[in-house]
């Protein structure tokens, strides 16, 4: 085994045992015995929008893919790992453009900060594991402490903790602290204040981006975009290109869309409810001439329905297994009357919801897969395919959802060269299913295998 391989793969293996949860179980599958893996049999879905390659070969060297062909075509390297596809589907890792790992579908916001704010370096690491087993090779997390995400990341990179790669945006910059819930005072500032920046003035603002950009966050995440001045706005926007940071936004009206292209945000959050049946038409028109990316969130929107639905997935046995007992038996308590939920106070408005994300994919806009994941009942190991599944229902064609969830994103990243398709040279971030995605976008539910820069995590 060549050392840099050996050493990888050995501090994996240790960061999964050594677990405290029972996710550990999953993955204590050792990662590659070789430099060389052989992924074979498998109906392939490169990521490229072209047609299927049945009975497909991916070779595998060290952390890049270096070489793509069929049974026929390929001959198997003797030292290389076989991984058996036979009668299943092979397709780039999932990239999740929008999940929060800080939190893990707890039902009420106004307690679990206060309870479990200051945990956040024993919970992250559930929620990356969850993401990753999922099939969830690369994700953008969009909101927690600066200190926190940024470690995680770092140990993810490391191999010292198991999980996706992570593109993260560290704190929140928005205008003001928001009010608890069903209360007139406001959130516990001490816990609150890591993951909301709030700015002042276009010299706070400017001196708040740097330090994100200076202290290593991928990206710049701003809400309440229509409470910021011009001046505000515009310092951000300067300090994000100065930096190279693509910026992410809240916005739903057509002000806020307008302020959204002004700050030249590279992605809009969320497709907000309302009573109107449609987004407003300049609004469509302004994302679409200026190339934004939307995340619509779908599952969000829907997770109550879906829920209603289906109680029993409250009651999966990953959640007993995977938390913390005081946080699962804590979760559980409010689990037990979703309707009483503030979170979903609003959901009436919803219902216009897929007929917006429709009139945005129709008219040219740039749909990604992003989950909110971590929100209330949206849990982190079920979220991306519930949101790809979502999307197929509205309309959306099957292998334009699955380019959302992996070409798409690897593009907006700037990392096009090195995620998101399975070609050679490219990142070896590769996910074996059950089924056939295309006929059934559920097929996601069912990842066998998961392999990411050339290691084998399940």
């Amino acid at each position: 085994m060549p050392s840099r391989l050996c050493t990888r793969a050995t501090l994996i293996v240790a960061a999964v045992l050594s677990g405290t949860t029972g996710l550990a179980q999953e993955s204590r599958r050792p990662a590659a015995t070789s430099g060389k893996l052989a992924i074979v049999g498998g109906y392939l879905i490169d990521g490229n929008g072209g047609t299927p390659i049945p009975r497909s070969v991916v070779l595998i060297e060290g952390e890049r893919i270096s070489h793509v062909g069929t049974v026929a075509d390929t001959p198997i390297p003797s030292d290389a790992t076989v991984v058996s596809a036979w009668g299943k589907t092979v397709s780039p890792g999932l990239n999740d453009a929008h999940v929060h790992v800080m939190i893990v579908g707890h039902g009420i916001y106004d307690e679990y900060f206060p309870k479990y704010g200051r945990r956040y370096k024993e919970l992250m690491p559930i929620s990356a594991r969850q993401l990753l087993l999922a099939g969830v090779t690369s994700a953008r997390d969009l909101g927690a402490p600066l200190e926190d995400i940024l470690w995680l990341k770092k140990e993810i990179d490391a191999g010292r903790l198991v999980g996706p790669r992570m593109f993260v945006s560290g704190p929140f910059l928005q205008h003001s602290l928001p009010r608890a819930e069903g209360t007139s005072t406001g959130y516990d500032s001490s816990i609150q204040a890591p993951f909301r920046w709030v700015v002042s003035g276009a010299e706070d603002a400017r001196a708040k981006t740097r330090r994100l950009i200076d202290a290593g966050v991928d990206l710049i995440k701003v809400i309440q975009i229509g409470e910021l001045t011009r001046e505000e706005r515009l310092a951000i926007a300067a300090e994000a290109k100065r930096g190279g940071r693509h910026i992410a936004v809240h916005a739903s009206s057509t002000p806020e869309v307008r302020a959204a292209v002004e700050l030249g945000a590279g992605t809009i959050e969320h497709v907000g409810g309302g009573s109107k049946p449609l987004l407003d038409e300049e609004s469509v028109r302004l994302i679409v001439e200026n190339g934004i990316h939307y995340v619509p969130t779908s599952v969000v929107s829907k997770i109550f329905n879906i829920t209603e639905a289906y109680p029993a997935r409250l009651d999966n046995p990953r959640l007993e297994k995977e938390l913390p007992k005081d946080l699962f038996d804590d979760a559980q308590r409010t689990f037990a009357h979703i309707s009483r939920l503030n979170y979903f106070a609003g959901r009436a408005s919803n219902r216009h919801h897929a007929a917006k994300v429709m009139q945005l994919y129709n008219a040219g806009a740039r749909v990604l897969i992003g989950t909110d994941s971590g929100t209330p009942l949206n849990f982190h190991f079920e979220s991306t395919w519930q949101e790809m599944d979502l999307l197929v229902q509205y309309g959306m064609p099957p292998m334009a959802v699955i380019q959302a969830a992996t070409k798409l994103p690897a593009l907006l990243y700037g990392k096009g060269r090195e995620l998101g398709t399975i070609e050679p040279g490219r990142l070896a971030d590769i996910i074996v299913l059950e089924g056939n995605p295309l006929q059934r976008m559920s097929a996601y539910s069912d990842v066998v295998h998961v392999i990411k820069g050339g290691v084998q995590f399940k």
